[in-house]
Protein backbone atom coordinates (compact mmCIF):
# COMPACT_ATOMS: atom_id res chain seq x y z
CA UNK A 1 0.00 0.00 0.00
CA UNK A 2 0.99 3.68 -0.56
CA UNK A 3 -0.16 6.07 2.18
CA UNK A 4 2.54 9.13 1.37
CA UNK A 5 4.62 10.05 -1.19
CA UNK A 6 7.09 12.80 -2.19
CA UNK A 7 6.85 15.35 -4.83
CA UNK A 8 9.85 18.21 -4.40
CA UNK A 9 9.24 20.85 -6.37
CA UNK A 10 13.05 22.00 -6.69
CA UNK A 11 13.76 18.48 -8.16
CA UNK A 12 15.44 19.06 -11.62
CA UNK A 13 13.22 16.35 -13.25
CA UNK A 14 10.34 17.67 -11.42
CA UNK A 15 10.89 21.49 -12.41
CA UNK A 16 9.48 21.18 -16.02
CA UNK A 17 5.89 20.32 -13.81
CA UNK A 18 6.30 22.98 -11.20
CA UNK A 19 6.24 25.48 -14.36
CA UNK A 20 3.49 24.44 -16.05
CA UNK A 21 1.19 24.57 -12.84
CA UNK A 22 -0.36 27.78 -10.71
CA UNK A 23 0.98 28.66 -8.03
CA UNK A 24 -1.23 27.82 -4.56
CA UNK A 25 -2.99 24.83 -5.71
CA UNK A 26 -1.28 22.00 -5.01
CA UNK A 27 1.32 20.40 -2.58
CA UNK A 28 4.99 19.86 -2.02
CA UNK A 29 7.14 18.04 -0.22
CA UNK A 30 5.24 15.35 1.76
CA UNK A 31 1.64 14.54 -0.36
CA UNK A 32 -0.81 12.93 1.79
CA UNK A 33 -4.19 11.48 0.85
CA UNK A 34 -6.57 14.36 -0.12
CA UNK A 35 -3.64 16.49 -1.01
CA UNK A 36 -3.91 18.21 -4.29
CA UNK A 37 -0.83 16.87 -6.22
CA UNK A 38 0.52 17.20 -9.89
CA UNK A 39 -0.35 14.10 -12.52
CA UNK A 40 0.75 13.16 -15.48
CA UNK A 41 -2.24 12.15 -18.16
CA UNK A 42 -2.55 11.62 -21.88
CA UNK A 43 -4.07 14.69 -23.58
CA UNK A 44 -3.74 15.01 -27.68
CA UNK A 45 -1.28 12.73 -27.79
CA UNK A 46 0.89 14.49 -25.59
CA UNK A 47 1.52 14.42 -22.03
CA UNK A 48 -0.28 16.90 -19.76
CA UNK A 49 0.63 18.03 -16.37
CA UNK A 50 -2.76 18.47 -14.23
CA UNK A 51 -3.78 19.24 -10.39
CA UNK A 52 -6.15 16.43 -8.63
CA UNK A 53 -6.84 14.97 -5.40
CA UNK A 54 -5.61 12.09 -4.09
CA UNK A 55 -8.41 9.56 -3.47
CA UNK A 56 -11.68 8.69 -4.65
CA UNK A 57 -14.69 9.49 -2.49
CA UNK A 58 -15.82 6.16 -0.23
CA UNK A 59 -19.50 5.43 -1.29
CA UNK A 60 -22.41 5.93 0.90
CA UNK A 61 -20.93 9.66 2.36
CA UNK A 62 -18.60 7.52 4.52
CA UNK A 63 -15.60 9.39 5.82
CA UNK A 64 -12.11 8.85 4.67
CA UNK A 65 -10.91 8.02 1.15
CA UNK A 66 -10.18 5.31 -1.63
CA UNK A 67 -6.71 5.88 -2.52
CA UNK A 68 -4.95 2.70 -3.75
CA UNK A 69 -6.60 0.00 -6.27
CA UNK A 70 -4.87 -3.55 -6.60
CA UNK A 71 -3.55 -3.42 -10.13
CA UNK A 72 -4.60 -7.95 -10.23
CA UNK A 73 -8.10 -6.65 -9.67
CA UNK A 74 -8.61 -3.68 -10.89
CA UNK A 75 -10.30 -4.49 -14.64
CA UNK A 76 -12.95 -6.49 -12.18
CA UNK A 77 -13.89 -3.88 -9.98
CA UNK A 78 -16.78 -1.33 -10.99
CA UNK A 79 -15.04 1.66 -9.35
CA UNK A 80 -11.73 1.42 -11.47
CA UNK A 81 -12.48 -0.77 -14.60
CA UNK A 82 -13.34 2.15 -16.60
CA UNK A 83 -10.18 4.04 -15.49
CA UNK A 84 -8.03 1.24 -16.17
CA UNK A 85 -9.48 1.23 -19.67
CA UNK A 86 -9.58 5.32 -20.45
CA UNK A 87 -8.42 7.13 -17.58
CA UNK A 88 -5.12 5.79 -16.83
CA UNK A 89 -2.56 8.56 -15.01
CA UNK A 90 0.93 8.44 -13.76
CA UNK A 91 1.63 10.35 -10.42
CA UNK A 92 5.22 11.76 -10.78
CA UNK A 93 7.78 11.77 -7.21
CA UNK A 94 10.50 11.77 -6.09
CA UNK A 95 10.18 9.00 -3.83
CA UNK A 96 7.34 6.67 -1.51
CA UNK A 97 7.09 6.11 1.95
CA UNK A 98 6.50 2.79 3.58
CA UNK A 99 6.37 1.68 7.08
CA UNK A 100 8.13 -1.49 7.89
CA UNK A 101 4.99 -3.69 9.06
CA UNK A 102 7.06 -4.94 12.35
CA UNK A 103 9.29 -2.05 13.66
CA UNK A 104 6.94 0.61 12.16
CA UNK A 105 10.59 2.34 10.59
CA UNK A 106 9.55 5.06 7.95
CA UNK A 107 11.78 4.25 4.62
CA UNK A 108 11.85 6.36 1.51
CA UNK A 109 12.09 4.39 -1.50
CA UNK A 110 13.92 5.30 -4.88
CA UNK A 111 14.74 4.16 -8.14
CA UNK A 112 18.47 3.57 -8.45
CA UNK A 113 20.53 6.82 -9.61
CA UNK A 114 17.32 9.11 -9.40
CA UNK A 115 15.21 10.85 -7.26
CA UNK A 116 12.31 10.22 -9.63
CA UNK A 117 9.58 7.93 -9.08
CA UNK A 118 6.63 7.61 -11.31
CA UNK A 119 3.74 5.33 -10.00
CA UNK A 120 1.00 3.90 -12.52
CA UNK A 121 -2.74 5.50 -11.24
CA UNK A 122 -6.04 6.03 -12.49
CA UNK A 123 -8.22 9.14 -12.47
CA UNK A 124 -12.05 10.07 -12.45
CA UNK A 125 -14.20 13.49 -11.95
CA UNK A 126 -16.47 13.35 -8.54
CA UNK A 127 -18.39 16.81 -8.84
CA UNK A 128 -16.41 18.76 -10.94
CA UNK A 129 -13.13 17.37 -9.11
CA UNK A 130 -10.19 15.61 -10.45
CA UNK A 131 -9.31 12.91 -8.05
CA UNK A 132 -7.00 9.98 -8.50
CA UNK A 133 -5.76 6.71 -6.91
CA UNK A 134 -2.15 4.95 -6.88
CA UNK A 135 -2.03 1.50 -8.62
CA UNK A 136 -0.21 -1.23 -5.73
CA UNK A 137 0.85 -4.82 -6.47
CA UNK A 138 2.58 -7.65 -4.75
CA UNK A 139 5.86 -6.11 -4.03
CA UNK A 140 8.90 -6.83 -5.54
CA UNK A 141 12.53 -8.43 -3.80
CA UNK A 142 13.59 -5.07 -2.43
CA UNK A 143 10.20 -4.15 -0.67
CA UNK A 144 8.85 -7.72 0.13
CA UNK A 145 10.29 -7.63 3.30
CA UNK A 146 9.39 -4.56 4.67
CA UNK A 147 4.93 -4.44 3.00
CA UNK A 148 3.59 -7.19 1.03
CA UNK A 149 2.32 -4.28 -1.02
CA UNK A 150 4.07 -1.32 -2.96
CA UNK A 151 3.25 1.02 -6.03
CA UNK A 152 3.02 0.32 -9.42
CA UNK A 153 6.03 2.13 -10.36
CA UNK A 154 6.64 2.66 -13.92
CA UNK A 155 10.17 3.03 -15.51
CA UNK A 156 10.16 6.48 -17.03
CA UNK A 157 10.26 4.68 -20.69
CA UNK A 158 7.00 3.30 -19.94
CA UNK A 159 5.17 6.09 -19.25
CA UNK A 160 3.50 7.14 -22.71
CA UNK A 161 2.94 3.46 -23.24
CA UNK A 162 1.08 3.70 -19.59
CA UNK A 163 -0.90 6.72 -21.09
CA UNK A 164 -1.68 6.20 -24.37
CA UNK A 165 -1.73 2.49 -25.73
CA UNK A 166 -4.28 -0.26 -23.76
CA UNK A 167 -3.10 -2.97 -24.95
CA UNK A 168 0.76 -2.06 -23.55
CA UNK A 169 -0.60 -0.85 -20.48
CA UNK A 170 -3.15 -3.99 -19.61
CA UNK A 171 0.43 -6.02 -19.81
CA UNK A 172 2.00 -3.05 -17.25
CA UNK A 173 -0.74 -4.09 -14.73
CA UNK A 174 1.12 -7.32 -14.35
CA UNK A 175 4.41 -6.75 -14.93
CA UNK A 176 6.77 -6.93 -11.78
CA UNK A 177 8.42 -3.35 -11.00
CA UNK A 178 11.89 -2.30 -11.20
CA UNK A 179 13.98 -2.98 -8.05
CA UNK A 180 14.40 -0.11 -5.79
CA UNK A 181 16.88 1.54 -2.85
CA UNK A 182 15.74 2.60 0.18
CA UNK A 183 16.77 4.80 3.26
CA UNK A 184 15.78 4.63 6.81
CA UNK A 185 13.60 8.51 7.09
Amino acid sequence: MCGRYQFDADNAEMAAMRKALPQGEWQSGEIFPTNAAPILTAEYGAVGVRIFTWGFPRFGGQSGAIINARAETALEKKTFRDAVLTRRCVIPSTGFYEWHRDTKQKYRFNLPGTDALYMAGLYRTYEGKGRYVILTTAPNASMQDVHDRMPLVLPPEAIRAWLGDRDQALALLHAVPPMLVRNAV
